[in-house]
């Protein structure tokens, strides 16, 4: 824009920078300490991710008054890794009248008239997987709580104990059947929390909308957000204070958000904060503990 002479013009300008924790990733993975830091690093970000073209440091050489500040999170569905869990092993294999599946000596399925006997299945799951699993789980109606796994899905391994010599299980002829293999919402549970502690995903993923909160809550009530000029503390407050204003809104019982998304719903500042020209600052979110 061209400057106008002797007009002293007003630029409103929000600026902006964020943390992405990529799908598939924890947020240890983006960042290895406690403090995650904003506007200290621009590059390779998009302009969803930041409006900032060099780190710290505002544009032109104008002295800028911060007159507000707000953090937004967004609480997408999560996408967890293909993390492999532990191999469950002689689970029963049965058909839709919870029945076992019983198979000959060359691995065929048995009609009951000849010498036969029931299949097992040894799975190994993905952890992507496991919570899908998880989620059908819990919106069965009915008091089992139980998800299917297909015989014929990866890292599912048939057995049987009547096997002769070399012969394998008929998979095909199983599934044909309606051959499955049932696991409780307890069972899966038990397998993410079976996973190294650095491989488990929080609780708040883990059990949603159970009374474990969210990890919109979880972020902002065990933070504390510092804006630094220079190396200056300006304003350093639990991140409540500062509620996003912006976003996806619902009023049902589970749907969690940081502040009404209106803009005047954010932390002003009672006097404005002077950034001089060319001076350095950024914004800290610390988990103290």
């Amino acid at each position: 824009m061209a400057i106008v002479q002797g007009i002293r013009e007003k630029v409103h300008l929000p600026v902006y920078d964020s943390l992405t924790v990529e799908p598939g990733k924890q947020l240890r993975e983006t960042e290895s300490t406690s403090i995650l830091k904003f506007f200290v690093d621009v590059q390779k970000k998009t302009k969803l991710e930041t409006n900032l073209q060099s780190a710290s440091l505002l544009p032109h050489y104008n002295t800028f008054e911060a007159r507000a500040m707000r953090v937004v999170i967004s609480d997408l569905p999560p996408e967890f890794p293909k993390v492999k869990t532990e191999l469950l092993t002689g689970l029963a294999v049965v058909n839709a009248q919870d029945s076992p599946i019983l198979v000959k000596t060359d691995g065929t399925v048995s009609d009951g008239s000849t010498t036969n006997g029931p299949v097992k299945a040894d799975v190994e799951l993905g952890l992507d997987r496991v919570f899908n699993l998880m989620r059908q789980a819990r919106n069965r109606d009915d008091e089992f709580k139980q998800a299917f796994v297909s015989v014929g899905e990866e890292g599912v391994k048939l057995t049987s104990t009547v096997l002769a010599g070399n012969a394998t299980v008929d998979v095909k002829a199983v599934d044909r059947v309606g051959g499955r293999i049932e696991l409780s919402l307890s069972e899966l549970e038990d397998l993410v929390t079976g996973l190294e502690e650095k491989q488990q995903p929080p609780k708040e993923q883990l059990f949603p909308n159970n009374g474990a909160g969210t990890i919109i809550g979880k972020l902002i009530y065990n933070t504390v957000t510092t804006l630094y000029v220079g190396e200056k503390i300006m304003i350093q407050m639990p991140t409540w204070f500062f509620p996003g204003g912006a976003g996806p809104y619902s009023e049902k019982a589970n749907v969690t958000t940081h502040g009404k998304p209106s803009p005047l719903a954010t932390f002003r500042f009672a006097e404005p904060i002077f950034i001089d020209k060319q001076q350095n600052f950024r914004v800290e979110i610390e988990v103290p503990d």
